[in-house]
């Protein structure tokens, strides 16, 4: 589960997030949106500790991020795998070798990754592309090795921040159906997007926020920001 009780995280006495309350409970899909600026993208920085509240309390599993010391947050993002608008991928280490390097940093064994690496490519579908540099695949299976990377850790949750947003129709398509399959077993999915398209066509629960405010919380919502 992940709540926010009350939180408030404001930059040079600018609210970005203004006294938000939700929760997410296990293996729930939900869709945050908003134009840009409405705080997303900061909801996913405090969810895995890159930020901390200013005001307010916020708990990931039985996790309390806002308490966490900063050894101990490694811990907390092997539990939430994190997949990015820009992929951040390594330009030098192949598919296969950025997501084995995810589990080296963790001090995994090399016969786990070894038996874990071809696992994951295998459910993006990219069993193929182990032995491809980055330079050397599309948009979308650069986005794939990073979800692969992303549930390497077999994470409770997986928040993915405008992951479809450099991406063209058919791969957006592909990538949602790929976090869908995730959810479906078991994995709690959290999605950022401004991408009116892509909600409507998941028809999953929707927080919708506005300067910083929730403004509708919905099941099964649509994207209704003008």
């Amino acid at each position: 589960m992940i709540a926010f009780n009350h939180v408030t995280k404001q930059y040079n006495n600018t609210a970005a997030l203004d006294d938000v309350t939700f929760k997410v409970n296990p293996g729930e899909f939900v869709s945050i949106v908003g134009k840009s600026g409405a705080g997303k993208s900061t909801i996913v920085k405090l969810i895995i500790g890159e930020e901390r509240p200013t005001h307010g309390r916020i708990l990931v599993g039985s996790n309390e991020v806002n308490k966490l010391k900063s050894d101990e947050l490694p811990r907390l993002r092997r539990e939430v795998g994190i997949v990015f608008q820009d992929f951040k991928l390594i330009p030098t280490k192949t598919a296969a070798e950025n997501i084995s390097f995810a589990l080296e940093l963790a001090g995994r064994q090399q016969h786990e990754i070894e038996n874990l690496v071809p696992q994951m490519l295998d459910m993006v579908g990219l069993a193929d592309k182990a032995d491809n540099f980055p330079n050397e695949l599309s948009g979308g299976e650069k986005q794939r090795v990073a979800i692969a990377r992303a549930m390497v850790h077999k994470p409770a949750v997986v928040v993915a921040d405008e992951p479809t947003g450099n991406l063209d129709d058919f791969n957006t398509q592909e990538i949602i159906k790929l976090l869908l399959k995730i959810n479906e077993f078991g994995t709690t999915v959290i999605l950022s997007t401004h991408s009116r398209h892509v909600v409507d066509s998941i028809n999953k629960r929707v927080i919708s926020l506005s300067d910083g405010k929730i403004i509708s919380d919905e099941e099964k919502g649509k994207y209704t920001i003008l």
